[in-house]
């Protein structure tokens, strides 16, 4: 195998802020205020530095991360004010929000679409001086974000066009709707922390209920600049803001029950310690994705072309900071050596850099202990029998990491089990398909699964039993959320509800039903309720 030539990763840092192209340059955010019933509350407390893990040398000459900016840090008593603002626009469900009409609630969401995109050039920026997303990806978060805005207005108004008429059933007139749940405590991911935030942000605003927002420890500062968009398009009390240590102002909020909802992206640890804060679990309702170590198994008669695209891209894009990322990958016995051949020259040719840079593939990584942490489980790896496959594979400077692949990693090692969230690939041999499903039977994790081959026997006999494993089956092809019509969910530990735009609505809130007994009288009750608007509830009113 010929040599290939790397650049030394020291030289992609600028080495100071002149090599930066003017148009990605930054200066420090600072926040000094946060939103609260629907006031920018000016903040004098303590404050968090943001740190971007785009590095710059120092005076020696040692590369340091750059300050982007700080941001509140709020403790339990500006927490419980945020869920008092939200409880009482709530206000037992007949406060102005969850009061309103669908048509009303979806003006107010476009009123804040177009407030968003006057921030579009900031918040990409910030996404990546942040969390080291490169540009393409970071633009793509945002319009994506967009985008999936508006399908969820289209979907909620056909899902509102779809009741707006009664049903006579059994001798019962009704109507059923849709109605709020209550008061949510919402809290996003660092690594999509607009996208998969709004995924849950934004359905649940539409479906009339009141929120917390808790930003997350990386990707704080992004949505500053759209906290004003959402105060000026929304009754106050509507979005709350929620800044500080998860583990300060967190707890003091479930333990109130008074929160309906709770939806996370994150980790299931993370998860059980939240929800049994709360002293009455039957009346709270959780919307999660958790972890996930999604498999990929390459059959023998595999097309290698594509397992080799696919997987490069399911394991690295962003990094292989993605919950959907392919985090293991099983090869045949006897394509294994095939596989690694080709897969590993691939994996090596990806362009490390800085998010600006063009076709940059292996950006910094924003947390700070990640490096060590990936190093620490090579080092495992290789205790056991394991190897470093690619050239240059864990080679580290600061925050950059060039990706590894290893093999053969096996039961016993951490990367067998363990979800890496990084750019480590661990590739497993098989002489067997029932070694796979097996796997996939023992582990804690259900996302996806991706098969790769062209036998169509082989690949039937294993979506049988995968889908009753994974909630999500790809055939010659990397997993992945999208299209965001497709539900995105999870078993076992990976996920508790499902997301779409379609799911997310329906999570977000309950059937009501209001009905009465077909009599001449009860027809005349809603003829007269229905003809002279005084309900919202009940209504034939057709959104178009």
């Amino acid at each position: 195998m010929s040599q290939t030539t790397f650049i030394p990763l020291e030289t992609l840092f600028p080495v100071n802020a002149s090599q930066i192209p003017a148009e990605f340059q930054i200066e420090p955010v600072h926040q000094r205020e946060y939103l609260l019933n629907g006031e920018m509350r000016p903040w004098q407390g303590k404050l968090s530095d943001v740190y971007s893990p785009i590095c710059m040398p120092d005076a020696d000459g040692k590369l340091q991360r750059q300050l982007v900016g700080s941001f509140p840090v709020c403790g339990p008593e500006q927490a419980m004010e945020a869920l008092d603002a939200a409880v009482a626009a709530y206000d037992n469900g007949r406060g102005e929000w969850p009061q309103m009409s669908v048509a009303g609630r979806i003006a107010c969401m476009e009123t804040f679409v177009g407030k968003m995109l006057d921030q579009r050039k900031l918040v990409i920026s910030l996404i990546m001086w942040e969390i080291g997303k490169n540009l393409a990806d970071a633009t793509k978060e945002f319009d994506r974000t967009v985008k999936y805005i508006y399908d969820t207005i289209d979907t909620l108004k056909n899902m509102d066009r779809n009741s707006s008429r009664f049903r006579i059933e059994e001798g019962v007139i009704g109507q059923i709707r849709r109605s709020p749940l209550g008061v949510v405590l919402a809290m996003g991911p660092f690594n999509y922390p607009l996208n998969e935030t709004y995924t849950t942000l934004i359905p649940t605003i539409l479906m009339g209920n009141t929120i917390l927002f808790k930003t997350p420890k990386h990707g704080s500062l992004l949505h500053y600049p759209l906290l004003e968009a959402f105060r000026t398009s929304f009754p106050k009390g509507v979005i709350n803001s929620l800044y500080g240590r998860g583990a300060d102002v967190v707890p003091p909020v479930m333990q109130s029950g008074k929160v309906n909802v709770l939806t996370l992206i994150g980790s299931s640890r993370v998860a059980d310690e939240l929800q049994r804060h709360h002293p009455k679990l039957n009346r709270l309702r959780s919307i999660m994705s958790l972890d996930a170590k999604n498999a990929a198994i390459i059959l023998p008669d595999a097309d290698l072309d594509v397992a080799v695209k696919e997987c490069l891209l399911g394991a690295l894009s962003f990094n292989g900071q993605r919950c959907t990322a392919i985090k293991i990958i099983w090869a045949h016995r006897s394509v294994v050596d095939a596989f690694l051949n080709r897969f590993c020259p691939e994996v090596s040719k990806l362009k490390p850099g800085m998010p600006w840079v063009d076709g940059a593939q292996i950006t910094p990584l924003p947390e700070p202990g990640k490096t060590k942490y990936l190093a620490d489980i090579i080092a495992d790896a290789e205790a056991g029998g394991a190897t470093i496959q690619n050239e240059g594979g864990g080679d580290t400077v600061a925050s950059l990491f060039r990706p590894a692949v290893m093999y053969p990693v096996q039961e016993g090692m951490r990367l067998y089990r363990e979800e890496q969230f990084g750019p480590v690939i661990p590739v497993v041999a098989y002489d067997d398909e029932e070694e796979f499903i097996q796997y996939l039977i023992t582990d804690d994790h259900g996302m996806q699964a991706s098969i790769f081959g062209t036998d169509t026997d082989a690949i039937a006999r294993l979506i049988d039993p995968l889908v009753t494993l994974v909630s999500r089956v790809n055939i010659n092809a990397q997993c992945q959320r999208g299209p965001d019509t497709f539900p995105f969910t999870g078993r076992k530990d990976s996920a508790e509800g499902t997301l779409s735009v379609e799911d997310a609505l329906r999570s977000f809130s309950i059937r009501s039903a209001v009905a009465t007994k077909d009599t001449p009288a009860n027809k005349h009750i809603l003829n007269e309720i229905v003809s002279q608007h005084k309900s919202e509830f009940l209504s034939t009113n057709f959104i178009f």
